[in-house]
């Protein structure tokens, strides 16, 4: 990925490792839109498959182009299900480790793992793609990425509807992808998972997040805590935290939990941005 593309959006701090290796999901801090997000009931452009696949392969190389395409005449061509999954997997690398576009490496996991018709494999490239939806800034990739891991988490609850994870992915979908319908019925779907099982913290994170989209700072405070208390490791929630009780104005809270994050964190780059961060909270004090 380029830095460019990986800089967080929420308290401003630019923390590359945390989005690069753990999908850092912290929803834009100016937001105050309601849990479907802004595209709810309003007109989002669309984009389709063909038109993210060219404007991201007009950026490529010539000779990278010439591969691409290769590889996708090679999905055309092939009549094998084993074979058409092998080639989709061929795309998801090339556009993962060689191109670093990391949505079409997920989103061509995810055609793969329609062929396989795997109840995980669905899931998890599933769960891939809308870990993107939370660090994109155009709403139209976001919807983008949001409708195909719907469909996604929608074909591994065909196979099993007591699928949680599918169940809050797919909540979560509309929690932060701006997608029609009706978003709340999903969303309960979600917290009836948290009241049933308040230990699943894919959903506890799923809600906290919602809960800080919609200004809820204190709902959002109490679930990073309940993931925490199970994971005190967990990175993503400790950072989150922090950045709630950034936007809550509790600085002493906020300048405690950045320096767990900040002792966890072993990047050069990444401490020097929380360290400026809590010397900036600690000057306002």
């Amino acid at each position: 990925m380029k830095k460019q593309q990986l800089i967080l959006i929420g308290s401003g701090l630019i923390i590359i490792i945390l989005i690069y290796f753990f999908g850092n999901t912290i929803p834009p801090k100016s937001s105050t839109a309601g849990m479907g997000g802004p595209g709810v009931g309003a007109e989002v452009p669309t984009l389709t498959t063909h038109d993210v696949l060219s404007a991201a392969k007009s950026k490529l190389p010539p000779a990278e182009q010439t591969r691409i395409t290769t590889l996708e005449n090679n999905v055309d061509r092939g009549d094998v299900k084993d074979l058409k999954i092998k080639q989709f997997s061929q795309l998801s690398h090339f556009w993962g480790d060689t191109v670093g576009n990391m949505p079409l490496s997920s989103f061509y996991l995810g055609e793969a793992a329609k062929l396989e018709n795997s109840e995980q494999n669905l899931t998890f490239a599933a769960r891939k793609l809308l870990s993107y939806v939370f660090v994109e800034q155009s709403q139209p990739m976001q919807t983008w990425m949001a409708t195909n891991a719907k469909e996604l988490f929608e074909k591994a609850l065909e196979i099993n509807p007591k699928n949680d994870s599918a169940i809050v992915g797919l909540g979560g979908c509309y929690m932060f992808g701006n997608l029609s319908g009706n978003p709340m019925e999903q969303i309960l779907k979600v917290r009836k998972v948290a009241e049933e099982h308040p230990d699943n913290l894919y959903a506890q994170m799923m809600l906290a997040l919602g809960a800080v989209k919609t200004g809820q700072y204190d709902k959002a405070i109490e679930r990073f805590l309940i993931v925490i208390q199970h994971q005190p490791g967990n990175l993503e929630a400790i950072f989150n935290l922090a950045d709630v009780y950034d936007r809550e104005g509790d600085k002493a809270n906020a300048v405690k939990w950045y320096q767990k994050a900040k002792d966890m964190i072993e990047v050069p780059e990444a401490k020097k941005e929380i360290q400026q961060r809590i010397e900036a909270l600690q000057q306002q004090s």
